[in-house]
This record gives structure tokens, C-alpha cells and sequence, in this order.
């Protein structure tokens, strides 16, 4: 019986020039097999090769998992015995006759540990990036994957909704964090999140990668709240900023910049058009305004099994936007020492347009 993913998949290594792909556990390996590995001392990889039943090396303890795979796989497991792992690897290259040939690889994904085994079992062959063929597999998504996306993007605002009336001036970043955290698991979110929730206030809000503190909100903060959920695999990814108390009128203002900025960035996206439209036209309302210097990052990335993946929204990203792409939008106002400001929805675009799948206000809104 075919599977048609692995169709897809070795249509698009053909086109990338790739005799196999070789991938360890992370999201493409669950994505390609249904499967469930963890990243840990003990390596797994699975090599994809055209005419050939995939090969998986794995320790023995795993092996169980492989009733759950929706293609026979040849399996070579292995002991406790570190010694013995070199010749699993042996095994799976001898099996699909790639020991001479080009190996993709991803290069954000496989570990030196994976590499080296690789090395060993086969030296002569190459490790080329296979990224742009396993790209093209996920990029565009399905009907039943963005619902699963919508579904995420739900629990995540609903969790936010709850805890809303709960934040009080002298509560702590991490005390939030926490609280925001068991809503969005109570809410159905699956256990593993696409991320930990960043809770930033004041000066912490102008850092765009802030890590809850226990920093105490006071008077004059503005609130960053960057959080997800997932659903059957499938992730989201929202911004809302909030004012806590009564905040200087500059703040009011960048708050309002960066609402208008955001919607002109969900706007310009459409099927046809580049990702750099969606960044120019968010950027150019901020840089209009004056903080133009205040906005240095990108203005949105891809979303789906990860948290960022293809495609990205930066103003020199050519790639055209296509029906079932999805990604973020979420431009930012950072004053270094002082605050931020940022304000992210979750896309997809349909066949004539572009729609957002979060809805949750983005209006100044006052906590505490």
C-alpha cells in the first residue's frame, strides 16, 4: 500500500537531488510517521530512500512504537551497549545502499551525535541541507490541519480570558505565567506547549524574548503576554499588550501604532504576493510614525508543528504566499529600559485573500 506522504516526500528529494533523507526525532520525523521519539543519549534516525521500506535505528526499548507506524519499516535496534550502536547505523545504510550516496539532513535538527554515527557508517557519503524538500512537504496546509490550528488558537484565547480578571497590580510575572499556564492546559491545550508563556512588564517588555521574572506588576507598566497552545500537534502563537493602571500617553500611543501596524500587516497578505509585503507593510506604519529604530525584528514567521517555521515574513523574503500557507503577524514598539509594545495574530490564506484565526481584542485595554 502507498502512503502518499512519502510520495510527496520522495518526489520533492528527487527534485532537491536527494538519494535519501535521514531525520531524528523532533517535529518532521512525527510529522512523516506518526511517530513519537524522544531527543535523549540514545540516537534514533529514520532514512527515507526511494524503493525502499523506510529504515529506522533505534534502541531496543522502543520498539514497540513501530506497531503504531502507517508503513512497514525495517527496524534495526540496539542494546544498552553503547559499543553496539555503530553497527545498527551499518545496518541501516547497507539496507537502503546509501553508504557512497547524498544523505539530506536537517541542519537545525540533527545533533553531532547522530552526525558523527552517520560519518562512521558511511563515509563517503554527503550530508547536504534538505530543508527546502521537508519544507515544501508542511508549508501548505490542509482543511483538517488548520482546523487543528483554529482549535489551538481557541483554547489559547480562552485561557488568556480567564485569567485577565485575575491580573492585579503586585502580582508577579512568574505568578502569572503560572496561572496562564494551567489555563491553557485546563482549557484542552495538549501537554506539550508550543512554547513557555512570556510574561513581561515594564522594562521586561521591551525585551521581545523576556523569560517570566519576579518582578512585580506596579503602576505604569505595560504588559506583554506572548503565548500558545497546542492541539493535536498543531500550535498557536498570540501577542496581546496590556496597560497596567494608568500609563504615560506616549505608551497609549505606541499601543495604537503597533494596532495599526498589525492590521495593516494582516491585511497585505493574499495569495500571489510576497512575504515581504506582509513586513514592509507593518514596518512602514511604524517607521512613519518615528520608532522605526524600535522594530528590529522580522514581522511574522510560519506556524504549524513548530512554533517558527516557513514561511517568514522579512522584508527581503521573495517567496510568494500561497492558499493554506499560515503564519504570524506581530509587529513590536521596544523602548530599551522603559517599554514595549506588541500585538500578534495567527494567518492563513485562502484561495482569494488572507484570513486571521485569531479574534481576541487588540484595542488599549487597562488591567490591574
Amino acid at each position: 500500500m502507498t502512503y502518499p506522504l512519502l510520495e510527496k516526500l520522495y518526489k520533492a528529494m528527487e527534485a532537491s537531488n536527494l538519494d535519501s533523507i535521514v531525520v531524528n526525532p523532533g517535529p518532521t520525523l512525527s510529522y512523516l510517521t506518526g511517530l513519537s521519539f524522544h531527543i535523549s543519549e540514545r540516537p534514533v534516525v529514520i532514512f527515507f530512500t526511494p524503493g525502499k521500506d523506510p529504515a529506522i535505528v533505534l534502541p531496543d526499548l522502543e520498539t514497540l512504537k513501530l506497531g503504531h507506524s502507517p508503513f512497514e519499516m525495517q527496524a534495526f535496534p540496539y542494546s544498552e551497549t553503547p559499543s553496539e550502536w555503530p553497527k545498527a547505523f551499518e545496518k541501516g545504510i547497507q539496507a537502503h545502499g546509501i553508504k557512497n550516496k547524498s544523505i539530506g539532513v536537517e541542519p537545525r535538527a540533527l545533533r553531532i551525535l547522530e552526525y558523527r554515527f552517520l560519518e562512521q557508517a558511511a563515509p563517503g557519503a554527503t550530508f547536504p541541507d534538505a530543508s527546502k524538500a521537508l519544507d515544501s512537504l508542511r508549508i501548505i496546509k490542509n482543511s483538517d490541519e488548520i482546523a487543528k490550528m483554529r482549535r489551538a488558537v481557541i483554547i489559547a484565547q480562552d485561557a488568556l480570558k480567564a485569567c485577565i480578571p485575575l491580573i492585579k497590580i503586585g502580582m508577579s510575572e512568574k505568578e502569572l505565567a503560572a496561572e496562564l499556564t494551567i489555563q491553557i492546559l485546563k482549557n484542552g491545550s495538549s501537554p506539550e506547549l508550543p512554547f513557555s508563556p512570556i510574561v513581561a512588564s515594564g522594562p521586561n517588555s521591551a525585551n521581545q524574548h523576556a523569560v517570566p521574572t519576579d518582578r512585580r506588576l506596579q503602576v505604569g507598566d505595560m504588559l506583554v503576554i506572548d503565548w500558545g497552545a497546542a492541539f493535536d500537534g498543531y500550535f498557536s502563537d498570540l501577542t496581546r499588550t496590556f496597560a497596567v493602571g494608568e500609563v504615560d500617553a506616549e505608551f497609549q500611543k505606541i499601543h495604537k501604532i503597533v494596532q495599526e501596524a498589525a492590521e495593516a500587516g494582516r491585511v497585505a497578505g493574499k495569495p500571489g504576493a510576497p512575504c515581504a509585503a506582509v513586513d514592509i507593510a507593518a514596518r512602514t506604519v511604524i517607521e512613519k510614525s518615528g520608532y522605526g529604530v524600535y522594530f528590529n525584528s522580522r514581522t511574522g514567521h510560519g506556524l504549524g508543528i513548530e512554533g517558527h517555521e516557513n514561511p517568514y515574513m522579512r522584508g527581503d523574503n521573495l517567496q510568494i504566499l500561497e492558499p493554506g500557507m499560515c503564519y504570524t503577524v506581530e509587529p513590536g514598539i521596544y523602548l530599551p529600559g522603559r517599554n514595549g509594545v506588541r500585538i500578534e495574530d495567527d494567518m492563513f490564506v485562502t484561495d482569494n485573500g488572507v484570513e486571521s484565526m485569531s479574534d481576541m481584542r487588540r484595542e488599549f485595554q487597562v488591567v490591574g
